[in-house]
């Protein structure tokens, strides 16, 4: 499954981000907290070489704080990358990320020139939140849905800084189908990506395994049921997602479990790790490899078909 979104927006934003790459000294990439890796751009780590780097977990507020930690000690491993991790409680981060940018640009710390620092994440991620708090004023527009920003914008800070935001890009498909449906559940991709009843199985299996004992105090479950579907059922019964009949409406009840996640009555929950992250990737290359596979083939099919032609016309 490959999920295509690529509005015309991103693609200018990808082709801007190439262009001012020289002018760069430090990328500052936003991602969900609860889900790091598939928030990731994986043209950005293209991109961005081996410049220095901050990744911002955000909306860390929402997801499981030892999860958090574990995914920061993850991404420090790289040299060139640093960590914070924000939320909505925090309050002012202005003084945080001024002082992470100037200890990552040392060279320009305590001088006069300008630092600049490229601010990126996927729709949906709050960087646009992120912007305002950090400027102290209104610059970025805000909303719940994805892809608000629309242009690259320049915003001066104190300290010889200069933010470049750019729009919330996406890359233009999802090879690992298991960040497709994460990004669908917490909202970074919208939902018509997916079947509703297909997104809402996915987050009962995996919570099934991860987090059984938030099900139960949620759902008021004493025990809990072997797979997603019964789990779906057996909410919809709860809370009256039914149809004429009795029969439990999937759709309602599936609307109801991602937004419980989403609105976090379930907790604190984050959907991946490191280790899943590293099975998952290896599925992407046998994927990858299928597909080069598939290609070569039609190459080798059109060469035989000229050099048959080429043969007829003698």
């Amino acid at each position: 499954m490959n999920i295509q979104w690529f509005p015309g927006h991103m693609h200018k934003a990808q082709k801007e981000v190439k262009e001012i790459f020289n002018q760069v000294d430090v990328f500052i990439e936003v991602l969900d907290a609860r889900i790091p890796f598939s928030s990731q751009n994986p043209m950005i780590e293209e991109i961005r070489q081996d410049k220095p780097t901050i990744k911002i977990l955000n909306k860390s507020d929402l997801a499981d704080p030892l999860k958090t930690e574990i995914w920061q000690s993850y991404f420090e491993t790289d040299g060139s990358i640093q960590t914070l991790a924000f939320n909505s409680q925090t309050g002012d981060k202005r003084e945080q990320m001024v002082s992470l940018i100037k200890k990552m640009v040392p060279e320009k710390a305590d001088t006069i020139k300008t630092i600049q620092a490229l601010i990126i994440g996927i729709p949906n991620v709050g960087k646009s939140t992120l912007i305002n708090n950090i400027s102290g004023r209104t610059i970025a527009k805000t909303g719940n849905e994805p892809a608000v920003t629309k242009r690259q914008q320049r915003i001066k800070l104190d300290d010889n800084i200069v933010l470049i935001d750019t729009p919330g890009m996406l890359w233009p498909n999802i090879e690992n189908p298991n960040s497709g449906y994460r990004l669908a559940i917490t909202g970074g991709i919208k939902e018509t990506a997916f079947e509703l009843p297909d997104i809402a199985s996915y987050a009962a299996e995996y919570l099934l395994q991860a987090y059984p004992e938030s099900l139960k105090t949620r759902f008021g479950l004493h025990e809990l049921p072997h797979s997603d579907i019964e789990l779906l059922d057996e909410i919809g019964r709860k809370r009256g997602c039914l149809r004429s009949g009795g029969m439990v409406d999937l759709e309602k009840v599936s609307r109801l479990f991602i937004m419980e996640y989403r609105d976090q009555k379930l907790g604190d929950l984050t959907l991946e790790t490191p280790e899943m992250m590293q099975s998952e990737w290896q599925l992407v290359e046998e994927i990858r490899a299928k597909k080069a596979a598939k290609k070569q083939e039609r190459e080798d099919r059109k060469k035989q078909r000229r050099a048959r032609h080429k043969k007829n016309k003698r």
